[in-house]
């Protein structure tokens, strides 16, 4: 979970008009799909997750890639010569905020088969890490850490999602 604040991930979908929500948050999300990987998440999903964690207006691109770009990515904006689960790459922090989200379709499927996780609730607690570190949430230290932890777990818990912290054993 790893939060990239230069570079550009790359955008070529159309823009989607703007959504509401019920607080008032404006929320431009334009989703790719880059890999043929099976069992994402949909367009629909990614908006119920973005808009959870969403406290700015912001405009976001969500892209879901495969192995290759992922690890060139995170070579090439990170200097770490792996992929990663997921890429924040800020680009305005100032309102409305923008970013591009990169997740790693491979690693996150890896990861929700080794944590015994169910791999849309992997995908929801990485979506809304992402959205996190866009508004300014870290975990560079164990303070932040938990916070950034126990408002992921909230956000999570309200859309009936289990705490993405808790032993192997949980869940399903």
């Amino acid at each position: 979970m790893d939060n990239a604040k230069s570079g550009r991930a790359g955008r070529v979908s159309a823009r989607r008009k703007p959504e509401r929500r019920t607080r008032g948050t404006r929320v431009d999300l334009t989703v790719q799909y880059g890999t043929a990987a099976r069992d994402m998440p949909t367009r629909d999903e990614f908006r119920a997750w973005v808009a959870s964690a969403l406290e700015h207006d912001a405009q976001i691109t969500i892209r879901v890639v495969g192995g290759v770009e992922g690890r060139t990515l995170n070579r090439t904006y990170r200097g770490r010569d792996y992929g990663t689960n997921v890429l924040t790459f800020v680009l305005k922090e100032s309102l409305p905020l923008a970013a591009d989200l990169v997740l790693c379709a491979p690693v996150i499927a890896r990861e929700a088969r080794a944590q015994r996780k169910n791999l849309t609730a992997h995908y929801a607690h990485l979506t809304v890490h992402g959205v996190l570190h866009l508004q300014g949430y870290d975990h560079a230290d164990d303070r932040e850490a938990h916070a950034m932890e126990t408002l992921e777990t909230r956000i999570l818990k309200r859309l009936g999602y289990p705490d993405p912290y808790t032993p192997l054993s949980h869940h399903g």
